[in-house]
């Protein structure tokens, strides 16, 4: 028998495969139906794949192999995500540029994912950190600010003390930075914001209309938050000030017994000077903005807070003066950043009451506000002409009688884009010498990043110290002028990818209108549920924005989208350096080969699910090959059971890859192996179709055989076989034998049998069961038969 020399059989196919540029397609062909299917792009850090990354593209490998043998023209392209922290950090780290590290990790990935077969065609790959990348993001941003997409603020901003920059509210997990895990503080940072806000409401729409994981299409839009309300102005009193809130429940308004202010409030300035404890208000402010969102809204906190003393503002409705305090569980950045506090049906304000001593007035029936805020809906009470009307009814009749407005807020906010860092695209804005931002012009793009300074985080952006970046834009446009010296954050760089790969040479457009029209948008997106509120999100904004300018003209960028499941150790555990549990696809591949980890990371669990990795499981893998290589021994003639099975096979299979089940069609073609194993026979053409039906999933060792039984051309351009259904039948069925519905045994019938005999043989196994008289049968053929007694 030919023994399976995994490591031959690879490297003689790859070898092949890239002499004969296998792995090019014509992007320009319109002959065959297009096919877009896309992998999430990897960073390419210095420790190169992880088992994260093998599941996640094998799987895309899979699909697209398959899609090609079906008539499909398929884009399955892939690139590096290549600018960001983990990069500087490292060059910070060794003192070796980012671009040159950066270089060696994509030098190394391509060799691994080589490795492993992916029928990636890297001539054609993009990396965010090449100039002839960031040209385009930097084309795009200029864009959005002719566009009125992007705007310049100070404002409290997440700021990461570690990595010494700003951080988007995506970017902050539970009060840390979601890359270092250190504390993220509030502070007053100058940055650039893309109007993400502006289309929260479309985000939300769109939603509906895209084949995306349930839960992912939720926390989108639990993300956004939206909250539907009114807006209701309260006048300060002796002073022809107005405080504008947000509330959700204009049917309390006459139980509003006093406001909150967030400690950001800016009317707190304006103020100031008629407050008597001012300097007691201003270090309760101070002490705030030292604090994080998280902490500041946690439930369980203890609610704290300071009367702004002498001043009063009066309620709309009841036209009584009520006191205004500040509180740090108020933020800023939501609503109005202030509240109107109603405490008998709200719980936060009935603690924050209690606290302080401040009425309670109940105005919605329903609860004991002597014990507790009643929070849900009811009839009105205590409300004047409102009296006896429901929640409902009265929201929209009191905040017009307030000359309020009913309107919605959002959770959302705009996307904080500049970071004080080095590795990433500069932005392209220069400021005239009165200190007004202009975009570069495009014929200076890219804006090239400069390499003298050093990337030591300051909290300072390292390009203020780029000499070269100075005198290049006096040098441009005059005396006095200044460059920007902030970087994009790097998802802006991933929020546009996926239009780059149908035209990544393209030096004139960031993509012809042509190939653009052809292959956008992506049909199947795969990779990681973290990126529900980070890169997906951004993604889907970008697309919709491009969509508003009049670039694009479609406004979901992944029509279909799958999440893999992570890859743990035996024991449960996520694989990291620090546990010292991790495995590397690199080592795997030289231990049993690439076809063997395929199919393992494909086998272990459905492609939604974790993986266990278990070095057993791979050993089988090895072993069903080891098999496969031996059915040559086996070549004559098909048995009946042979030939029904592979018919089977080709239909289980492909309805199976075209459902990302690839663990039950691998069992499939495992089962099959055993048969013509017990069968010990197969037809040379039997043989040559299993061979195109493992192809997809073990690329290297298909092609070995296809060779070895006389085929010309490559395994991976024959079509996909088709079966004949008559042949995917069973002649014998199982089925359930009932007794008033509950299953009291099984009986073997042939297929489509008729009634009368089932039932003869059905009750010959229920004797014990059938002592009364039968009242009714109910027979569905090929599946059960009922007795009723």
């Amino acid at each position: 028998m030919r023994k399976y020399d995994h490591k031959r059989i690879e490297q003689k196919w790859q070898k092949k495969w890239r002499e004969d540029n296998a792995n090019k397609i014509d992007k320009d062909d319109v002959s065959k139906p297009k096919f877009y299917l896309l992998d999430m792009f990897p960073y390419p850090s210095g420790e190169g794949l992880h088992m994260g990354h093998t599941e996640a593209y094998t799987a895309n490998d899979i699909y697209s192999r398959y899609k090609k043998a079906n008539g499909f023209n398929v884009l399955h392209p892939t690139g590096f995500d290549a600018f960001g922290l983990p990069a500087e950090n490292y060059a910070i780290k060794t003192g070796v540029h980012p671009k040159e590290t950066t270089k060696q990790n994509t030098e190394n990935f391509e060799k691994q994912l080589n490795s492993l077969g992916i029928d990636y065609d890297f001539s054609e790959s993009v990396n965010t950190s090449h100039p002839d990348y960031y040209k385009w993001t930097q084309w795009l941003f200029a864009r959005f600010f002719e566009n009125n997409f992007v705007y310049k603020k100070t404002e409290m901003v997440n700021w990461c003390n570690s990595c010494k920059t700003v951080l988007a509210n995506e970017q902050v997990e539970n009060g840390a930075c979601e890359r270092c895990k250190n504390e993220v503080v509030l502070k007053e940072v100058p940055g650039w914001f893309f109007k993400i806000t502006d289309f929260s409401d479309e985000l939300i729409e769109g939603l509906s209309k895209i084949d995306w994981p349930e839960h992912t299409k939720k926390n989108q839009i639990n993300w956004i938050g939206k909250s539907e309300g009114a807006e209701l102005e309260f006048d300060v009193k002796g002073s022809d000030k107005k405080i504008k809130v947000f509330t959700t429940r204009p049917d309390t308004l006459y139980g509003a017994t006093y406001m909150v202010l967030a400690p950001e409030h800016m009317l707190l300035d304006e103020l100031k000077a008629q407050i008597p404890n001012w300097s007691e208000v201003e270090a309760y402010v101070i002490a705030a903005k030292q604090k994080t969102e998280m902490e500041r809204t946690v439930e369980e906190k203890e609610k704290t807070g300071v009367r702004l003393e002498g001043i009063t503002v009066i309620n709309p409705a009841t036209k009584e003066e009520i006191p205004i305090f500040i509180a740090d569980y108020v933020l800023g950045s939501y609503g109005t950043g202030a509240i109107m506090a109603v405490p008998a049906h709200d719980e936060r304000d009935f603690v924050f009451a209690k606290k302080y001593d401040l009425p309670i007035h109940e105005v919605i029936l329903g609860g004991d506000v002597a014990k507790g805020a009643y929070v849900d809906d009811g009839k009105l009470v205590n409300s004047g002409e409102f009296d006896g009307l429901t929640s409902i009814e009265a929201k929209q009749k009191i905040t017009e009688f307030v000359g309020g407005k009913m309107t919605s807020t959002y959770r959302l906010r705009d996307w904080s884009v500049s970071r004080q860092r080095y590795w990433g695209a500069p932005i392209p804005i220069v400021y005239d010498p009165e200190g007004n931002p202009h975009t570069v012009p495009d014929e200076y793009l890219p804006w090239l990043l400069p390499e003298d300074v050093d990337f030591i985080p300051t909290g300072e952006s390292p390009l203020a110290k780029s000499k070269e970046l100075h005198e290049r834009t006096e040098k441009i446009f005059g005396k006095g002028w200044k460059p920007e010296v902030d970087t994009l954050d790097t998802f802006v760089c991933s929020s546009w990818y996926y239009l780059r790969y149908p035209d990544p040479h393209n030096e004139s457009e960031f993509c012809s209108k042509k190939r653009l029209e052809h292959w956008l948008p992506v049909d199947v997106y795969v990779g990681g549920a973290e990126h529900t509120y980070l890169h997906l999100l951004y993604a889907r904004f970008f697309t919709r924005a491009l969509q508003k300018i009049g670039i694009l003209d479609f406004d979901e960028p992944f029509l279909k989208l799958h999440h893999q499941g992570m890859v743990l150790d035996v024991n449960g555990v996520k694989m990291s350096k620090s546990k010292g549990n991790v495995v590397t696809p690199e080592a795997m591949v030289n231990r049993f080969g690439a076809d063997a980890v395929r199919l393992y990371m494909m086998f272990a669990a459905p492609l939604s699910d974790d993986v266990l990795w278990d070095e057993n499981g791979i050993v089988g893998t090895y072993r069903f090959l080891e098999k496969v290589i031996g059915l040559e021994k086996y070549v004559g003639a098909d048995t009946e059971t042979v030939e029904k099975g592979i018919h089977k096979l080709i239909q289980k299979v492909g309805a199976d890859i075209e459902a990302q089940k690839y663990n039950t069609a691998i069992s499939a073609m495992m089962i099959f192996v055993n048969i013509v194993r017990e069968e010990k026979g197969i037809a040379k053409e039997t043989l040559s179709t299993f061979i195109r039906i493992l192809a997809p999933f073990a690329p290297h060792i298909a092609e070995e055989l296809w060779e070895m039984l006389g085929h010309k051309n490559s395994v991976h351009t024959a079509p996909w076989p088709s079966y004949d259904i008559s042949k995917t039948k069973d002649d014998i069925v199982t089925i359930a034998v009932q007794v008033n519905g509950k299953v009291r045994a099984e009986i073997n019938v042939p297929i489509d049998a008729l009634q009368e005999g089932v039932e003869s043989e059905a009750k010959e196994k229920l004797e014990k069961w059938l002592d009364g008289e039968v009242k009714k049968v109910v027979y569905v053929p090929n599946r059960l038969i009922n007795f009723v007694v």
